[in-house]
């Protein structure tokens, strides 16, 4: 497991969408999406083009599909039931984690050889260790991290 499940306040999605510049333009994917909320705000709220969640957990996957469609907005989200370690990066544009640390270090060689160029990754409470972060901003009981790719890596090897 990379993390528990552990819904992330509705204000905390907001901001990290806010932090994030979220806009029409935006495929947004959420690894380890739980409950579908980053998801839904994400279209609702911010009008992202189209967002993606993998979710691990059967169980929790199907609340989020759940949500998906009591929002009306199964022609532009999908969930995924599934490792978040095979998801394909390469349209996303903002992607989202709330993990634990060594599942962040995990993932950080797969986000700098997948996420495209310009890509905004923005971190719940854990740094993506060894990348620098574009901004740090500490919003109610949550430290938010923001990355772009490839800036926060270039040069680091």
């Amino acid at each position: 497991m990379y993390a528990p499940y552990v819904p992330t306040p509705l204000e905390t999605v907001r901001r990290m969408l806010s932090v994030a510049e979220v806009g029409s333009e935006d495929v947004v994917y959420d690894l380890g999406c739980g409950d579908g909320r980053v998801l839904v705000m994400a279209v609702e709220e911010f009008g992202a083009k189209k967002a993606v969640g993998y979710e691990i957990s059967g169980q929790i996957c199907r609340i989020a599909l759940s949500e998906v469609l009591r929002h009306g907005l199964g022609d532009k989200i999908r969930v995924i039931i599934g490792d978040l370690f095979e998801a394909n990066l390469a349209e996303a544009s903002v992607i989202t984690l709330y993990l634990n640390p060594s599942a962040n270090e995990r993932l950080k060689p797969k986000l700098e050889r997948e996420a495209r160029m310009g890509a905004r990754v923005v971190s719940r409470n854990f740094a993506v260790v060894g990348w620098r972060t574009v901004r740090k901003e500490y919003f109610d009981v949550s430290t938010l991290y923001l990355y772009r790719i490839p800036e926060a890596f270039a040069g680091e090897k």
